[in-house]
Parts: structure tokens; C-alpha cells; sequence
């Protein structure tokens, strides 16, 4: 049960950060209690002292706090509302111009949900001092510093909203989400390539003969194995345990999932399985094959007909490049000791083969026909074989897609001066 709850814990943990609602209800919570806490800081003898000495910064008179206290309010709704509808067009524009993918990064863009938490918040704690202002009557004076910090409020969200303005036009600008995406991505392989030199990784001929297969309980794709759920009687128990699919990759129920070297059976095996995180999303977030597989789509909607764009396509390509060469670089399958030698755990990563075919492939197919993209395709993939820290399979994995595109280039590209100027590169 307590391994239950973890395990949604952690769901549940990473649904509400990426939920545009997160931070502004959390600073609007925050304006809320900062309203009443003002309100008592009023009857301070420091404060009183503070409106005597600068008057002219307090509101004493009650028909000029309620009109400040409506004004703000009736004005910083309309900024509100406005934020939220540039925010929803923001998502429609990059839904149908760029991937659909590209919403939930957009809708977590944690500026933005300050932003509009400001608003909101503002908001409320207006509406909590004109309340009061109400039940006062004619004693505005018992709200006067609260006026003044609403008045400061105010002003700050203007220049909140101006800021907001420039955010939202630079957000959607298809060359700021190519560079997010890939330092994202780069930053998470460049972690996860240190992590990997630390295990140990002689893997690569493991012979699983004799161990026993266990299958996928439900379809989704896998997003990873959560060692910390396994329980005490596995532990105790000892197991070699080797995770078969990769990272991202799809599953059917009844698909092999683990191999385990001792059988498994009843209540082990339901914690076994339960360990592992299956998703019903493709790429909810840009680590890993989850950034490759957006800017895939980048390049192939600009590619297709109805945008046209072969620039935006260039880009996603010369991003792409360096974060496949990372991929690229890591063993096939790699070992960790868990639990004080208790527990080896074996995973297997993406292959060039299936990385190619997953990501290359389907921008090799919509850009057939371009020149411009195709040497940039073609860039893209010797730049990959050139480097030293691939293993020898995976470049002949990228010869192939060499192979692939020259032929695509022979039958695909019309002009006779074009073709001949671009087969004369592959040599």
C-alpha cells in the first residue's frame, strides 16, 4: 500500500507541474493570505506612525480607496482574461503549425504561470480589502496601507503584462522552441552519458538462455523502471533482472517485458511489474527520445505541403545531428547493482537502427524531393559517422541511411544539374 502510494505520488507530482494551474493557484493562496495578514498590520503603532509622517502615500479618504480598490479590480480581470486568451491562441498556433507535441511544454512555461498568479492573486486580494473597505464604512483609514500596497500591486502587474507581451511572442517563434527542446535534450543526455560511465557496461553478448521471460500486464509505451518500488522479498531474494524494451519505445500487452534469472510468481510478480511506468503518451517531455521525436515532427510538418517551410525543417535537422551523435555513443545494454549487491538490474537502450528509423526515416521520406533539406540530411548523418566515440555497428547503421538517401536523391530529384551536384558529395 505505502509503495501504492509512492508510486501515485510521483504521477500525481509530475501531472501538477506541468499544469498551467500549479503556481498561479499557489500565488493567489499566497496574495490571499498576504491580504489578511495586512489587514492586521494596520493597528500597528509603526504603521500609524509611517501614515503620519508621509501622508501623501496613504489613502484616507473612503470614496477615493473604493474607486482604486475597483479600478484595479475591473482592470487587472481584463489583463487577465486577455493573458489567458493570448495563451490559448499561442497553443492553437503551434498545435496546427508546428506538432501537437509542443503543448505540454508550452502550457508548463513556468514565467507564464507566475505571470498570470500575479494577476490572479492581485485579484483576489483586492477583492478582499474593497470587502472590507465595505464592512469599515467611512473609516478608510483602517485600510489605507492596504490601498497603497494594492495601488504598488497594480502597477506592478502593467509591468508584468508588458513583459508577458514579449515572452509570448518570442515562446512561439519556431527557432526559440528548436533551441528549448534541444538544451533540454542535450542537457539530459549529457546527465544520463556521466551516470552511464559509472555502471558497468560488458553487456553487450549477455546470454539470457536460461532465464525466464515475463510480459507486458498492459499496453502503453515505457518510460522507465523504478528500482526503489521493488519489494522485500525480491530483495531479499536476489534476482538478475534485464528491462527489454528501451525508453519510449511502444508495448503491446503480452509483449516481453523482463527477463528474470529465478521465476517469479504471485505476489512478486505483481510488485515486479508495478515497478514499471508505462505511459499513454509518446513524448510528454524532451528528455530523450522525447525531444527527437518533436523535432522530427517540427522538420516533417514544415516539410509537408500546406507550410512548406524547408528553413524550419534545416534547423530541426542541425539540432538533431549533435543530440543523435550523443544517442549514439551509448552501450547497447548497461548494468547496475542495486541494493547492496542484492538486486543487478540490466537495461537496454535505443540501437542506432531504431533510432534512425524512428527519427531519420520519416524526415528522409517528406524531404525527398528538396535539395536544400536533403544536404542538410545528408550533413546531418556524415557529421554523425565521423565521430570516434560511435561504435563500429552503429556506423554502419548510419552508412545505410546514407545509402538510403542516396537512392532517394537518384529517383526523387528532378533536375539533372541539382542530382548530379548533390550524388557528387556522397563520394
Amino acid at each position: 500500500m505505502l509503495k501504492s502510494a509512492i508510486k501515485l505520488l510521483k504521477n500525481l507530482y509530475s501531472r501538477v507541474l506541468q499544469s498551467i494551474a500549479f503556481y498561479p493557484v499557489l500565488i493567489s493562496v499566497g496574495f490571499l493570505l498576504l491580504a489578511f495578514k495586512i489587514l492586521e498590520l494596520e493597528s500597528l503603532e509603526l504603521v500609524k506612525d509611517l501614515k503620519q509622517r508621509m501622508p501623501y502615500f496613504f489613502i484616507e479618504d473612503y470614496e477615493t480607496a473604493r474607486a482604486i480598490l475597483t479600478t484595479l479590480v475591473g482592470g487587472i480581470l481584463s489583463l487577465t482574461v486577455f493573458s489567458f486568451t493570448m495563451v490559448m491562441v499561442v497553443l492553437s498556433q503551434a498545435s496546427s503549425n508546428f506538432s501537437p507535441r509542443l503543448l505540454p511544454s508550452l502550457v508548463s512555461n513556468k514565467r507564464h504561470q507566475l505571470i498570470l498568479g500575479v494577476y490572479i492573486g492581485t485579484l483576489l486580494y483586492c477583492i478582499i480589502i474593497l470587502i472590507f473597505l465595505g464592512a469599515q464604512g467611512i473609516d478608510a483609514h483602517s485600510v489605507g496601507f492596504s490601498t497603497m500596497f494594492a495601488a504598488i500591486s497594480g502597477v506592478f502587474c502593467i509591468g508584468l503584462f508588458v513583459y508577458f507581451i514579449h515572452s509570448i511572442s518570442t515562446s512561439i517563434q519556431i527557432q526559440n522552441i528548436i533551441d528549448n527542446i534541444f538544451r533540454s535534450s542535450s542537457r539530459y543526455l549529457d546527465e544520463e552519458y556521466k551516470d552511464f560511465n559509472s555502471l558497468k557496461v560488458g553487456l553487450q553478448e549477455l546470454r539470457l538462455n536460461n532465464f525466464e521471460t515475463i510480459y507486458s500486464h498492459k499496453s502503453g509505451y515505457y518510460r522507465g523502471f523504478d528500482a526503489s518500488l521493488l519489494g522485500d522479498s525480491l530483495i531479499d531474494e536476489g534476482h538478475h533482472i534485464e528491462v527489454l524494451p528501451f525508453v519510449g519505445k511502444h508495448m503491446w500487452e503480452g509483449m516481453p517485458l523482463i527477463q528474470v534469472q529465478k521465476s517469479i510468481e504471485g505476489k512478486d510478480l505483481e510488485d515486479l511489474l508495478f515497478c514499471v511506468d508505462m505511459s499513454n503518451n509518446r513524448a510528454d517531455n524532451n528528455k530523450g527520445i522525447g525531444g527527437f521525436i518533436k523535432l522530427m515532427e517540427i522538420a516533417v510538418k514544415a516539410m509537408s505541403p500546406g507550410i512548406n517551410d524547408p528553413g524550419t525543417a534545416i534547423d530541426a535537422i542541425n539540432k538533431l545531428a549533435p543530440l543523435l551523435m550523443k544517442t549514439m555513443r551509448f552501450p547497447n545494454k548497461t548494468s547496475n547493482s542495486l541494493r547492496e549487491g542484492k538486486i543487478i538490474l540490466v537495461t537496454n537502450n535505443l540501437r542506432a537502427k531504431e533510432l534512425l528509423q524512428m527519427i531519420i526515416q520519416p524526415i528522409r521520406l517528406y524531404a525527398k524531393k528538396d535539395s536544400s533539406v536533403v544536404l542538410a540530411l545528408m550533413g546531418a548523418l556524415k557529421y554523425m559517422a565521423q565521430d570516434t566515440k560511435i561504435s563500429k555497428e552503429n556506423k554502419e547503421e548510419v552508412q545505410k541511411e546514407l545509402e538510403a538517401l542516396k537512392m532517394d536523391v537518384e529517383e526523387n530529384i528532378a533536375n539533372k544539374f541539382d542530382r548530379e551536384k548533390i550524388l557528387a558529395l556522397f563520394v
